[in-house]
């Protein structure tokens, strides 16, 4: 573990502040769900705390399945990172920070779409500088919050995002809200 050099006390409700540069470094805003362990030493340990990362073997399964329907790279991700991905390139993806651009697109709940000649493509991780073909971009929505995305990116630059593989998505995206409300 990291040390930081800052120390903050406890208040009588029990409260203790997270500092504001942890806060920003980790993405953690206000209202964002915390899981709290402890270990056999006695530390206490704050997680950002993922639905779909609950669900991170049947998302592996379900992104191999779409990539197997469909030859697109599949990825699927939480607010934070991509939980899973199946495809050319998934093997980069996996595990990576999702890029600012992206955890818009999430927080706005609407579908993006992109065809390889199109400019102002979403990036999928920090360090990505766009989207490279192709592809199409579903948040995932649990009881009513927006919680990650499914998303297809095209192999190659003839590639087009039609209306099946936008329904794919968007079931995809369903049923994964579905399953982490139940």
């Amino acid at each position: 573990m990291k040390a930081t050099g800052i120390v903050r006390r406890i208040d009588d409700l029990g409260r203790v502040v997270i500092p504001k540069e942890i806060r920003k470094t980790l993405r953690i805003k206000e209202g964002t769900p915390m899981e709290i362990y402890t270990d056999r030493q006695g530390e206490i340990i704050l997680k950002k705390y993922s639905p779909i990362g609950e669900l991170d073997i049947f998302a592996k399964e379900y992104t191999e399945a779409l990539f197997q329907t469909t030859g697109f790279t599949v990825c699927i991700t939480d607010r934070d990172q991509v939980v899973a991905a199946a495809g050319p390139g998934s093997r980069e993806l996996t595990g990576k920070s999702i890029s600012r651009e992206l955890e818009k697109v999430i927080a706005e709940r609407s579908t993006k779409s992109f065809n390889a000649g199109e400019r102002k493509k979403i990036p999928i991780t920090e360090n990505q500088k766009e989207m490279r073909n192709s592809g199409i971009i579903q948040p995932v929505v649990s009881s009513s919050d927006a919680i990650g995305a499914v998303i297809l990116i095209g192999k190659n630059e003839r590639d087009i995002i039609g209306n099946a593989e936008r329904m794919l998505v968007q079931t995809a995206a369903g049923f994964l809200g579905k399953q982490i409300e139940q």
